[in-house]
């Protein structure tokens, strides 16, 4: 069966009645089973889908009857209404292949029946979730105002949304339907995250995190590969209720030698890359409107004083400049490998007349330019032109507006210094992905408030424009997303805002890589003590696995009085119908820090003012993105004031897919628009 947004909702439920029958027939038939208590739970899992298919028929198609009012625009279909039906099909779509060939397949002699019962009853709730979630989407769009995805005066609705999210089963989308709805090809890479994840948190907190410690949960990892469920509910249980601490110490495992040496393999190699630390000193740079006048651009001095500034320059060529005494002592004391610019062999390039200023995502909590090197460094060859990319301080060390304060100097320190970077800057385009894309746009309004220069143009790829918890069709998938959960998001937004912070100056800026050594060297040790614990617990699988919800032969049992405390008051379901709950309930911290609603901080909050005037913003957005409204409704504010826009919805890639750009065709697509996007802002088309 095809899937595309032109296919008839009607044939999908159609089929899926039409395959629930056939089973329930040919499962109940009068030939007794040899499967006994399996097959019943096949049936009554058939019965109970097409129960949720019959319901959700009507809920679909009006849903379809008005959600191209919430698009951008006619030529650019997506918002989350379209999603949340999108992912709905792909769900039934699944159910009705394997419903096909359990029909054709279930009396024969290799028949996996405890096998299939599994994966349908995954299926099963997975189901019964996303109708809660259409559900909630429909109060949603009887709420909020016409053609509005968010409901950002609606307080109240927005806490109920995030009650239900706490109280909500997830880890049927963990386990077997782990990332059913995005590209076929990122599915494996999605479980390798997943399983990684849930087998470092096993060993986290043993000692300093590492390569010690994520050599440690490899070995630990193979119950989760042999048992979905297990993996679903580990993951729940540390999605639920994040560990700041943990998530930032997992990402970074990607900065260690070891793995960014693979990603050096994978890219393209270039003639530079140099990371450079930038001192804190006033710069005097000339006002836009009357460069004969110039003004002060002071360092960052947020939460702890004027501190350095750190950057990483990626050229694809060895360019004028670059190769300077001036240069190469802002690097002086650099550990990290750098390609040599004064090899006899390598011929030196004129400046280039562009420059790129990247801004990494990792949600202002992870990351550094060194885990985005991968794209960038192809960025450089297929522009053929230098990056300059910011490690900006990082939360919740350095909340808001630390990491704002640093981007912005570099960009002043860039346009004053681009004859070093190998650029004459005629033109400079400023790119982020997620934070990093809040980070582009925020650093032009303070260019425009400051009165200097404005780059040339934006890309930003799957940006973060409204920092809050409140409600839109598009945030509801959090609830099902394994990249971007509503936990996560909450924390890492409020870490930004400061309400974890911890007054204390960062360490060494790269100093989470300094334990990378010192895990090495218990490497040996923890090898060891990794094989044997992955033995154990494939031996005896329950010596450590926790009562997963739901399991057993009624996936769809009633929650006790325990897990649907208070949810009555939350929301009124369908008479006959309420969502599974978890056994694990999740605490979001409200986003309610009056520093959230700062326009530097949440730019779809900001008045006209400080909007008016920003160069052309090019969006590029996932339609499978829980921040998809973020850019659907940024672009229609930006167009509604008169200003350059263009937004760009690529299909069934998830939150982040420019550091998956090299795994499947379909993330390098989306990362060559991209590319497209920026040599729009370098070489514009001309005027009509």
């Amino acid at each position: 069966m095809r899937l595309d947004s032109e296919m008839d909702h009607s044939a999908v439920f159609t089929a899926l009645d039409k395959v629930c029958e056939e089973n329930i027939c040919v499962l109940s038939g009068p030939s007794e089973s040899p499967y006994g208590t399996v097959t019943k739970r096949l049936v009554a899992c058939m019965r109970k889908i097409r129960q949720h298919g019959r319901a959700l028929e009507p809920v679909v198609a009006s849903f379809t009857a008005v959600y191209h009012h919430y698009d951008f625009d006619a030529q650019t279909p997506g918002n989350g209404y379209r999603t949340l039906v999108k992912v709905l099909q792909s769900c039934l779509v699944h159910i009705i292949h394997k419903g096909r060939y359990i029909a054709s397949n279930c009396r024969g002699a290799f028949f996996r029946a405890e096998h299939n019962a599994a994966e349908m009853e995954a299926y099963c709730s997975a189901l019964c979730q996303l109708r809660a979630l259409l559900h909630l989407a429909q109060r949603l769009l009887h709420d909020n105002a016409h053609g509005e995805l968010y409901s950002s005066q609606d307080a109240d609705l927005s806490d109920r949304f995030v009650q239900e999210y706490s109280s909500m089963h997830k880890a049927c989308f963990y386990g077997r339907c782990l990332g059913f709805q995005f590209s076929p090809a990122l599915r494996p890479f999605l479980q390798t995250i997943v399983i990684s994840m849930v087998s470092y948190g096993e060993t986290y907190g043993r000692q300093q995190s590492g390569i010690g410690t994520a050599a440690l949960s490899l070995l630990t990892s193979g119950k989760y590969v042999i048992d979905p469920e297990l993996r679903g509910a580990e993951f729940e249980r540390i999605t639920q209720n994040l560990d700041l601490h943990f998530w930032k110490s997992f990402w970074n495992v990607t900065e260690s030698d070891i793995l960014s040496g693979f990603t050096r393999i994978a890219s393209n190699p270039v003639q530079v890359n140099l990371t450079l630390t930038v001192p804190p000193e006033s710069l005097q740079l000339p006002l836009a409107s009357d460069p004969t006048l110039s003004t002060s651009v002071s360092p960052p001095v947020a939460h702890w004083g004027p501190g350095p500034v750190h950057m990483r320059l990626i050229s694809y060529d060895l360019r004028e400049g670059q190769d300077s005494e001036e240069l190469l002592g802002f690097s002086q004391g650099d550990a990290a490998p750098i390609a040599s610019p004064r090899l006899p062999w390598v011929q030196k390039k004129p400046p280039s007349p562009w420059l790129l200023i990247h801004f990494h995502g990792g949600g202002f909590v992870a990351q550094t330019s060194r885990s985005h090197e991968n794209y960038l460094r192809n960025w450089s060859k297929e522009l053929s032109v230098p990056v300059l990319s910011v490690d900006y301080s990082l939360s919740p060390e350095a909340p808001f507006p630390r990491a704002l304060e640093e981007c912005f100097y570099a960009y002043c320190w860039a346009l004053k210094h681009c004859h070093l970077l190998g650029s004459t800057a005629e033109r400079v385009c400023l790119a982020g992905d997620s934070a990093g894309g809040n980070l582009c746009i925020t650093v032009c309004m303070r260019a425009l408030t400051a009165g200097i220069r404005l780059p040339d143009g934006i890309m930003a790829a799957y940006p973060a424009t409204l920092l809050t918890t409140d409600a839109s069709p598009s945030r509801l998938l959090t609830l099902i997303d394994p990249l971007l959960p509503l936990g996560v998001l909450a924390r890492c937004i409020n870490a930004y805002a400061g309400s974890d912070f911890q007054t204390v100056q960062p360490a060494e800026r790269r100093g989470s890589l300094s334990a990378l050594g010192r895990d090495t060297a218990l490497l040996l040790s923890d090898l060891t003590q990794g094989a044997s614990n992955w033995i154990q617990s494939l031996l005896d699988p329950a010596r450590t696995k926790p009562p997963p919800p739901h399991r057993g032969a009624d996936p769809h049992r009633a929650p006790g009085p325990a897990a649907t405390a208070g949810a009555a008051d939350i929301l009124h379901y369908p008479d006959g119908f309420e969502p599974l709950r978890s056994e694990c309930h999740a605490y979001v911290l409200p986003t309610s820090c009056a520093v959230i609603r700062n326009p530097f901080v949440s730019p779809l909050l900001a008045p006209t003012g400080l909007l008016k005037g920003l160069p052309p913003v090019h969006l590029v957005a996932s339609a499978l993105d829980a921040l998809l409204d973020d850019s659907v409704m940024f672009a229609k504010k930006l167009r509604a004031m008169g200003q350059a826009v263009t937004l760009t919805v690529v299909d069934d890639l998830p939150h982040g897919f420019l550091s998956l750009a090299q795994i499947c065709k379909e993330t390098q697509f989306a990362s060559d628009i991209c590319v497209s996007r920026i040599r729009t802002v370098f070489q514009p088309p001309p005027q009509t």
